[in-house]
């Protein structure tokens, strides 16, 4: 009966979702362009939330400099951290109010883009905190002009409906869901990606695979959700190991940001799934990167699914020319997992997480069954046993020992 309720919601919610003001992010071509935008829209302080590893890089200083030369106050906000907390978004929102700033630029990977999603809900929001936020179209309201310009290519926040918060007096993560959170426009500039770490590269690569991949094979897609999907994930196949090994490779880190984009725009719309939802309980418990998480995950929840994502997994392949046309979907489906089995293993991406805790794999499976059900459309609903079983494939290398 469980199982029928949660599809019944799934299907309401698609009904909902088919009146939802969705967007697609309008895509700027350089900084000009970005400060022709602000004078375009009256602004005069804009906060610029970004995190100390970029500021340590150096990476803001021309965006920066560009915006306060063009007679604009541009605040920087650099104390974001890694799964970004309410405390972060708060500081923020402190500096934000503080500065008279009337809008937001995010710069940096899916922390930056989610603090400043928190803060513009805050504004658009003052009578909310962040917790009353949690969940499904809780904002409503229209959020301050938000640029997102990624110095990553993986986690499509710059495009997304979400804002993944964690709260650390509870040690966990959640997601803020609202049409309202998509950034107004997005900023891609492949060169801000060329000192990424190639193994940052690979995890944020394959993060951005996972969203096209969960987005692909769930039940909430469209027309235009399944064409984005496929194209990210053509891309990441094509690109992001040319990206790892030769991280000043332009084209590559170009195609790179191309299909966070595209996987970000599929995934916002069509939802992800069951791999995130272990992927949030983690990183919320412990800290652990997302992609690095998602990255793990990924093969074994697709070989738990079985023949429900045989024919959608040998579509991907085949697409991606994995696999021949005329392959036998079952097939089809053993070759693209397979081959993201092998991409993990070029890049150096381990086939387990050693943060987690057997005592803690109980807690950690309630958390993502809260978290996937009844919203997320995946092609196998799990129960609390098969939940459990993905904790103890990735803390134990593949080998189950309940």
């Amino acid at each position: 009966m469980y199982k029928i309720y949660c599809r019944l919601y799934q299907f309401v919610f698609r009904l909902v979702a088919l009146v939802l003001p969705w967007r697609r992010p309008e895509l700027l071509n350089d900084y000009s362009s970005l400060i022709n935008l602000l004078h375009k829209n009256g602004i005069h302080s804009v906060l610029l939330v970004t995190d100390k590893g970029l500021t340590g890089l150096g990476l803001h200083v021309e965006l920066q400099q560009r915006i306060q030369d063009a007679g604009i106050l541009c605040v920087l906000y650099d104390k974001t951290i890694q799964n970004p907390t309410i405390d972060n978004i708060e500081d923020a929102l402190e500096l934000y109010y503080q500065e008279k700033c009337d809008a937001l630029i995010a710069l940096g990977g899916g922390s930056p883009m989610d603090c400043a999603k928190g803060v513009g809900a805050r504004v658009a929001c003052p009578h909310k905190q962040i917790p009353d936020m949690r969940g499904q179209l809780k904002v409503r309201k229209k959020l301050p002009l938000l640029i997102a310009v990624p110095t990553t290519a993986g986690s499509g926040s710059e495009a997304t409906v979400a804002a993944i918060i964690k709260d650390s007096l509870n040690q966990e993560k959640y997601a803020i869901n609202d049409p309202s959170l998509i950034p107004s426009h997005a900023l891609l500039n492949p060169c801000l990606t060329i000192k990424l770490p190639p193994f940052i590269t690979a995890c944020t690569g394959i993060d951005a695979l996972c969203h096209a991949v969960e987005a692909y094979i769930g039940g909430s897609n469209t027309q235009q959700t399944r064409q984005d999907a496929l194209r990210a994930a053509k891309l990441v196949f094509e690109n992001v190991y040319t990206a790892y090994k030769d991280g000043e490779n332009v084209t590559a880190r170009k195609n790179m940001q191309e299909a966070a984009f595209l996987a970000g725009t599929s995934f916002t719309r069509a939802f992800v799934g069951n791999v995130h939802a272990v992927a949030h309980a983690i990183g919320g418990r412990y800290g652990t990167p997302h992609g690095l998480v998602n990255a793990v995950i990924l093969p074994y929840v697709l070989e738990m699914y079985g023949k429900r994502v045989h024919k959608t997994l040998c579509e991907m392949a085949v697409y991606i020319s994995i696999a021949d046309e005329n392959v036998q979907p079952e097939e089809g489906a053993k070759l693209f997992i397979a081959a993201i089995w092998e991409l993990n293993s070029k890049m150096g991406i381990p086939k387990k997480i050693s943060d987690i805790q057997k005592d803690d794999i109980s807690a950690l499976a309630e958390k993502s069954l809260r978290e996937a059900n009844p919203l997320y459309p995946v092609p196998v609903i799990f129960g609390r046993k098969e939940m459990e079983q993905v904790y103890y494939y990735i803390l134990e290398n593949g080998n189950r020992k309940a």
